[in-house]
């Protein structure tokens, strides 16, 4: 793709035939799951309240074999799609199976409703039996989402709208931002090429991506503002449907945390953007920059500009995984060796990264886009950190194998976590390890402040969306702007062309309300690291075994095992003098290497 140099990851493409070896092969799958969602619905409508403890349990069992096969299809049909959006075959493949996997799952609705709706005497009497002990916390979960379920025949409408809205919107969202091109230097090159560029070394091909940037998202950005009011106009309407009472109580619910605990997280990261203003004080002056604008926040300093080959990039982060605990490495060395990983940038390749977890029955696929900046290294580190959760997780079941967004990132993070600190290990030059832990805050002010700026945007939209209507493009760009300059505090200047680049964003439209579990990872994972320090002998197979446990209890509770206490509201300030601790640590290394 356009002039990015080679790094060995053009061929590491994943291999979809451990999922399905042909499209007939799918097809079968997803016609043997309708007859059994069909057999399921006859045995067991209108009596669920009515089964006892190891009849429940039986149930769950059958409802399991259902759904595996549908996740699988689903599973298959998207990752065909990601790395060719531009192919509408592909887009057909994946709207075809979105239609029947939804057509099938409305056949399994009513047994949720009826669980939800058991009378509460009953319902608990049966989650204290230990035959349903490998379910009791998705039947747990199912009761307190009952007050905001409907009725099955208006969940079922609710189902087949969303393939015509909300995820008809996302899909032309994702289609839309993969085929836009960029002018860079008279080169037509993707979103993701251009995104890369804004972490040379080079100020002028940093500006330069900018302004490309810019000007490719302002062609696109009467749709882009479209789909965003769209989005935010469907949201409110499920969201009033459901008698949610503000527009986060359902991520909140889904991620299984307290409003209290989420607005203790932004408060105490807005409460500390002094350590945004510090740090990028700090960045200014190591750059030798009179102003540091917008689009030098990610320049490199020193020698970590430096370039890693797929191979390097693989060892780098093997050996980090290996070192911590051998299970950890020896799973993560399967997605290298089995083709578990698409690595490439390529043509009508969604742009970022993600794992995806699959179904127990098979194992994560992870997709990202290596350019072989040190930034894709780490980004490695973080995808195969949920590989290996999601890989662990699977022994808990179709039910309890995903965890909520809050603690799906800790495996990442901590991933990053320990390959940094490989790699600060093995560096002895401090102008070198300068770069690197700049490099570091880099990422963290990205991961904490950065994203509760992002929600506090999020915040702001749904809000004025809700209670003024439809918003202008100039709207979204105030909102953005206003909420990214009190992060930044004066220490950034965010230029005028700045005020676009909330429309490239994909969670806002994916998953509203998601950016807040970052931050929540982030700060989680520092807490969890210190334990790690404290406890180096012991903390590796606590750690594997809460991955293990994947969704299988309250977050509280699992990552209270490794000594950590998320019930405790001044938790969030311990996370937050440890981003300090290493500001200060980096302030020392530039006094000492000056």
């Amino acid at each position: 793709m356009a002039d990015e140099p080679a790094t060995g990851a053009e061929k590491a493409r994943w291999n979809l035939e451990d999922l399905y070896p042909s499209r007939a092969a799918l097809e079968q799958d997803m016609a043997s799951a309708s007859l059994a969602a069909g057999v399921f619905r006859e045995r067991y409508y209108g009596k669920v309240d009515t089964l006892d403890a190891s009849q429940l349990a039986r149930s769950l069992e059958e409802l399991e074999a259902v759904i595996d096969p549908l996740g699988r299809a689903y599973t298959y049909a998207y990752l065909h799609w990601v790395t060719d959006t531009n192919d509408q075959s592909r887009g057909a493949l994946l709207q075809k199976v979105k239609e029947e996997y939804t057509a099938t799952s409305q056949a399994l609705i009513f047994f949720d409703l009826e669980w939800a709706r058991t009378e509460e005497a009953r319902s608990k009497a049966l989650l204290e039996q230990e035959s349903l002990r490998a379910y009791r916390h998705y039947l747990e979960l199912l009761l307190r989402r009952k007050d905001y379920m409907l009725s099955e025949a208006e969940e079922k409408i609710l189902a087949d709208l969303d393939i015509s809205g909300r995820s008809a919107w996302n899909r032309y969202f994702d289609e839309s931002l993969s085929a836009l091109r960029f002018d860079f230097d008279g080169k037509s090159i993707s979103e993701q090429e251009v995104l890369s560029k804004l972490h040379q070394k080079d100020r002028a091909v940093r500006r330069m991506a900018a302004m490309s940037l810019t000007d490719g998202l302002k062609t696109e950005i009467r749709t882009l503002t479209f789909i965003s009011n769209t989005l935010l106009a469907d949201k409110n309407i499920k969201d009033r449907v459901r008698g949610y009472p503000h527009w986060l109580a359902s991520r909140n619910l889904d991620n299984e945390v307290p409003d209290d605990t989420v607005e203790a997280l932004v408060e105490a990261v807005t409460s500390r953007y002094d350590l945004v203003e510090r740090f990028y004080g700090l960045k200014r002056k190591l750059l030798g920059l009179d102003e540091m604008f917008d689009y030098d926040r990610y320049a490199p300093v020193g020698e970590s500009d430096r370039r890693y080959k797929w191979t390097e990039a693989r060892e780098v982060v093997l050996d980090a995984y290996s070192g911590f605990h051998p299970q950890v490495g020896e799973i993560a060395t399967r997605f290298f060796d089995e083709s578990w990983i698409d690595a490439p940038v390529s043509e009508g390749k969604r742009g970022g990264a993600f794992s995806h977890g699959a179904v127990p029955s098979a194992h994560p696929y992870i997709m990202m886009n290596f350019t072989g900046r040190i930034r894709d290294v780490q980004t490695l580190a973080h995808e195969l950190g949920h590989g290996v959760h999601q890989y662990l997780s699977r022994g808990q079941g179709v039910l309890q194998a995903d965890t909520p967004l809050t603690t799906a990132e800790t495996a990442s993070v901590f991933g990053e976590m320990i390959v940094f600190q490989r790699l600060m290990e093995s560096e002895s030059d401090p102008r070198n390890r300068l770069a690197m832990l700049v490099g570091k805050i880099d990422d963290t002010v990205a991961t904490v402040f950065r994203q509760v700026a992002m929600n506090r945007y999020e915040h702001a939209v749904h809000t004025e969306r809700r209670s003024a209507g439809e918003l202008t493009t100039d709207r979204f760009c105030e909102l953005w702007l206003q909420t990214q300059k009190e992060m930044f505090r004066g220490s950034v200047t965010l230029g005028d062309h700045y005020r676009y680049w909330w429309s490239y964003i994909p969670h806002f439209l994916h998953t509203p309300g998601y950016v807040y579990a970052y931050a929540f990872g982030e700060l989680l994972v520092l807490a969890l690291y210190k334990e790690f320090l404290k406890h180096g002998d012991t903390f590796p197979d606590k750690y594997v075994d809460l991955l293990r446990a994947g969704g299988s209890d309250w977050p509280h509770i699992l990552v209270g095992r490794l000594g950590v206490d998320l019930t405790d509201l001044d938790f969030w300030k311990q996370g937050l003098t440890a981003i300090d601790e290493l500001i200060g640590e980096a302030e020392k290394l530039a006094a000492a290497t000056a």
